[in-house]
């Protein structure tokens, strides 16, 4: 469950996990559900320690209280004097039964009994304030951390200070004791991200793990028996360090990290929809995968130059370059060379990338005129990589805009005899087969180049000035974002705007296509996030959240919608919930009041919407398609084509799979249910059984009328046929040609009969239903039965008119069939 704010203070033991925020505290089981809360302090927690069957909280007001675990009851508050001794750590120190030691921050030390709430011991301590207490695996020695940066291993049982040791980086964030393999280790954390190693032994420094993270060390313990260090910082950081190389140093074993700082550009990466791609303000380039975040990876920090950054560390690190503000990625060579191209914030340059080193490109792309002298004022803009992954298109804020060649990273030409456009770039686009290139420029002109020649082929005036364009290469649509709020969708064939939307209050942030072009999904700083139908031009699903999205992007295969928003450093994935239940896409009223809806968490929670998804799914009718949409219209009965395709050659069919060998007869099979010999398989009665030991058959048996039979006799005096046709359709071939065959008087049918079945013929052929069933059906009682329909008049005479419909459909038909084959040749040969 998620809580109301941000989690201050954490603490676990074996079977909760102790998380407040403010003056609340609460346990959590399993991870996910709150069973506990505690309320019961005045001002914001600051410390916490699990004690057995209770856990102890101390605020910033220096009130300590002992809780019941199970209970949620105060067992004891202690309050303590701020001026003489403010509270700064505690710890249990082991096999002490039922007591607490307190650091504070004057520096002295106190050794209390809960449970009978006395003061034991007050340690003098060393005149400096205490930050952290740390359990030795020694009985009776625990590590203080000092905010000189000073260690202490003292003696708690004989107040002595065992050993001394310091560091120069500030006050100690952290301590942790390597135990139980052999290794007398402590390690510990400073506030600018370094550690350092501690030989208890030798009493001397082993080594120094520098820039283990960016920010302050938050947390860091020793896994209990294995030689592996867990460290957290505020850097949004957490790692495994693994300690089996010479020296006693640590490497990275494995990491989960994401952006220190919040995001700006998202993008999804490749065609299967796993991995994003996510710029941040860190100046970090990273990619998280939807899949499983181990398969998440760093791309690290832009860098001038890479040798002298890493010479430098972070810390002193001059060369790093801004933060990217717009990138673009093809995923089409990117094994053979960078596939990726980012624009930094105010800077010419742009920075190529590779996705498969993880790492920075080699090449460094700007005009050959600014190679010597960097220009403060001239900035890169807006970029793309073509569909091929061969060049790279950047625009920059004088309105110039270049071509680079990716593998080389050589200059390849500019748009324009000097510039593209009078004012600065806003949006870049090339179309899928490297065609056209399409420019747009704040003076408010669209602009279309021929890629190869750079000639201009076309240019349009915008009733207002573009803020950025995307285009969706599969469709040609372009879509392009306005300063006056409003969005425009142009067809790059026809060259004309083609869709125009307005309803956002605020600056459009981002836009993204779904992955057939039908939807476009625009953010603003209204706080909305929108869908436009494009095939419709209605307004079809809109939704606020409690904070701006910076960007968006739609995954190619249309099941996530990814977003990143105002000074959160997540991405939210949104799931399209049209793939999976039914959703109304009816366009929403002009006066729809958009609800407030709580972004995507770890944990299922209840929709904030469900009421209205339930109005909107109820208003949805699911569609029933009826037998036959219209009487004029010829219609197709909806069986495989396996059930009267073949009727003419079963014949065939059937010599074509006589077996070489007759089956051959078990000798005794008395499990086999003994049947009625007929037409229509029925079981023996019990009594009757002992009849069928007789070989001779009974003729009369045989001459028995199937269903079918019986219901073409019944439909001649009521001209009812539907029940004798969904009988014939739920039989397969072979049986209908028994069926049929049955019909002749030779079979044991009837003249009448055969009238009837045709005249059900002439019905099917009138209505227009079932139509591929009736020639099938027309077609193998006509083999059959040929000789017998020529002798009889009356037949004859059903069977010429049958014969007059038929030429009737069929010149119908042609006549539509040839019409739109006519239609298909003149679109497929004419030049349009």
């Amino acid at each position: 469950n998620v809580l109301p704010e941000d989690i201050t203070c954490l603490a676990a033991d074996r079977m909760l996990i102790f998380a407040s925020y403010d003056n609340i505290l609460h346990a959590f089981a399993r991870n996910k559900e709150v069973v506990h809360t505690y309320e019961g302090h005045k001002a914001r927690i600051h410390l916490l320690q699990p004690f057995g069957d209770h856990v102890i909280s101390v605020d910033v007001d220096n009130v300590l209280i002992v809780w019941n675990i199970q209970s949620e009851e105060e067992y004891l508050q202690v309050d303590f004097d701020k001026a003489t001794f403010a509270v700064s750590a505690v710890l249990h120190p082991s096999t002490y039964l039922n007591k607490i030691l307190l650091g504070s921050e004057q520096g002295s030390l106190q050794l209390w009994n809960i449970r009978s709430n006395k003061l034991l011991y007050s340690f003098t301590g060393w005149h400096l304030g205490i930050t952290t207490l740390e359990q030795a695996p020694a009985v009776d020695v625990v590590a203080v951390g000092l905010v000189s940066g000073h260690i202490i291993v003292h003696n708690i049982k004989f107040d002595e200070t065992l050993m001394k040791f310091q560091q120069d980086w500030g006050p100690i964030t952290a301590i942790s004791f390597r135990t139980a393999d052999g290794h007398p280790v402590m390690a510990a954390g400073s506030p600018i991200g370094h550690i350092a190693l501690w030989d208890l032994e030798e009493k001397k420094l082993m080594c120094q793990m520098q820039d283990a993270h960016s920010t302050a060390i938050a947390g860091m313990s020793f896994v209990p028996g294995e030689p592996l260090l867990i460290t957290n910082g505020a850097d949004n950081a957490i790692r495994v360090w693994i300690f089996d190389g010479p020296g006693g140093t640590g490497r990275i074993l494995r990491s989960r990290m994401g952006h220190s700082a919040p995001p700006t550009k998202i993008r999804y990466h490749g065609q299967n929809g796993e991995q994003i791609l996510s710029a941040g303000q860190d100046g970090t380039l990273q990619s998280f995968s939807t899949v499983h975040e181990k398969l998440n990876k760093s791309l690290g920090r832009g860098s001038i130059n890479k040798k002298k950054s890493k010479k430098k560390g972070l810390k002193l690190d001059t060369m790093a370059l801004p933060p990217i503000t717009v990138f673009a990625s093809e995923v089409a060579h990117q094994s053979d060379w960078d596939g990726i191209v980012a624009c930094h914030q105010g800077y010419i340059t742009c920075t190529t990338w590779n996705y498969q080193k993880t790492s920075m490109g080699a090449h460094k792309l700007r005009p050959e005129e600014f190679s010597k002298h960097k220009p403060i004022d001239i900035y890169a803009t807006a970029v793309d990589v073509t569909s091929c992954g061969n060049f790279a298109v950047i625009g920059l804020s004088i309105g110039q805009v270049d071509v680079y060649n990716m593998q080389s990273g050589i200059h390849r030409g500019r748009y324009g005899k000097e510039r593209a456009h009078e004012g600065a770039i806003r949006g870049v686009a090339v179309d899928g087969l490297n065609q056209l290139i399409i420019t747009a420029g704040s003076e408010g002109l669209i602009k279309f180049w021929k890629f190869k020649t750079k000639d201009l082929v076309y240019s349009t005036e915008l009733c207002s000035s573009p803020s950025g364009i995307l285009l969706h290469r599969d469709s040609g649509i372009l879509g392009i974002a306005f300063d006056d709020f409003s969005i425009s969708v142009l067809d790059i064939e026809t060259r004309k705007i083609v869709r125009t939307f307005s309803g956002h209050n605020g600056r459009i942030n981002d836009m993204t296509f779904s992955p057939d072009g039908r939807w476009l999904i625009t953010s603003s700083m209204d706080c909305t996030i929108k869908t436009w139908d494009l095939p419709s031009g209605c307004l079809i699903d809109c939704f606020l959240v409690d904070s701006a999205a910076v960007s968006l992007t739609m995954s190619p295969t249309g099941d996530f919608l990814a977003s990143t928003h105002v000074d959160d450093l997540g991405i939210y994935l949104w799931s399209n919930r049209s793939l999976y239940s039914l959703v109304s896409l009816r366009p929403l009223p002009a006066d729809y009041e958009p609800s407030m809806v709580t972004r995507p968490s770890t944990c299922p929670v209840q929709d904030v919407d469900m009421a209205g998804d339930e109005e909107t799914c109820d208003e949805v009718i699911e569609y029933v398609s009826p037998e036959q949409l219209g009487e004029q219209l010829v219609t197709l009965s909806s069986l495989p084509e396996s059930r009267w395709k073949n009727l003419l050659s079963l014949d065939v069919i059937k010599k074509k799979n006589k077996p070489r060998e007759p089956p051959k007869v078990p000798k005794s099979a008395p499990f086999f249910i003994p049947t009625v010999p007929g037409l229509i398989p029925r079981y023996i009665a019990p009594e009757e059984e002992n009849d069928t030991q007789s070989k001779v058959v009974n003729l009369g048996v045989l001459a028995q009328k199937s269903d079918f039979y019986i219901h073409l006799e019944e439909a001649l005096s009521t001209n009812e046929y539907t029940a004798p046709l969904n009988l014939l359709k739920s039989l397969g071939p072979s049986n209908i040609e028994i069926e049929l065959r049955g019909l002749a008087p030779e079979g044991g049918g009837s003249m009448e009969v055969m009238l009837s079945f045709l005249k059900m013929i002439g019905i099917m052929l009138d209505k227009k239903y079932n139509f591929e069933l009736a020639q099938a059906y027309l077609a193998l009682f006509l083999k059959l039965h040929l000789k017998i329909l020529s002798s009889e008049p009356n037949l004859l005479e059903e069977v010429s008119r049958l014969s007059m419909q038929l030429e009737e459909t069929w010149i119908h038909l042609r006549t539509l069939f040839n019409q739109n084959l006519c239609v298909l040749a003149y679109m497929k040969s004419a030049l349009l």
